[in-house]
């Protein structure tokens, strides 16, 4: 089975962060994920035109979905509030063959929800390292049950990234508790080097 890794964005404007992607990008990165908290469209649209156009379909963004009809992008990332609003089965609707996820944080709700996305980040796995004080709220043997329920059910199977605290250290076993992917955004960002941390990541991979 294949294992994706996947980047977040830092929240706020990061000096040199389009540099620093594209970097990421010829580093084989395949999935980025735009999450920019407050911005704008204006804002946003600046940030995307930054990212030259091959690299469109390789983003996907937290927020202003409508882009999205706009820009070739990848997908995009449902918050819960935009999950909720009437509006956004027609917008959907708009997407075929674009990639659809969302974020969840209990067991209860990847084993019940019936949303066909393309995957689900799933948090906190880990101790969060951009965010001090988030906890790891999962027992492993928990995930590693839950995940194989998942892998044994018919019909719609979520894939499932883990996503908060993962390291090259505890990668390998994000990766054999079957998880079909994991989200990285400050074992990225706040590393001096990001491009020589994501290439240590994509090493840790099992198979790589």
């Amino acid at each position: 089975m294949s294992f994706d890794l996947l980047v977040i964005s830092p929240p706020a404007h990061l000096e040199a962060e389009q540099q620093l992607l594209l970097r990421l990008f010829e580093a084989g990165l395949q999935t980025y994920h735009v999450r920019k908290p407050g911005w704008s469209e204006s804002e946003l649209i600046a940030y995307l035109e930054q990212i030259p156009a091959l690299y469109h379909d390789r983003l996907v963004v937290h927020s202003h979905y409508t882009l999205a009809l706009q820009f070739p992008l990848k997908g995009i990332h449902l918050t819960e509030r935009s999950r909720r609003a009437s509006t956004t089965p027609a917008l959907l609707r708009q997407l075929p063959g674009r990639s659809i996820s969302a974020s969840l944080h209990t067991l209860h709700d990847v084993l019940s929800h019936r949303w066909p996305y393309h995957y689900v980040f799933l948090s906190p796995i880990f101790p969060s390292i951009s965010k001090p004080g988030y906890q790891a709220d999962f027992k492993p043997e928990a995930l590693e049950h839950a995940l194989g329920h998942l892998r044994g059910r018919r019909g719609y199977i979520p894939k499932v990234v883990a996503l908060g605290g993962v390291t090259p250290t505890n990668l390998p076993w994000v990766q054999q508790a079957g998880f079909a992917g994991a989200a990285v955004l400050g074992g990225i960002w706040q590393d001096p080097d990001p491009v020589a941390a994501f290439q240590e990541l994509q090493a840790a991979i099992l198979g790589s």
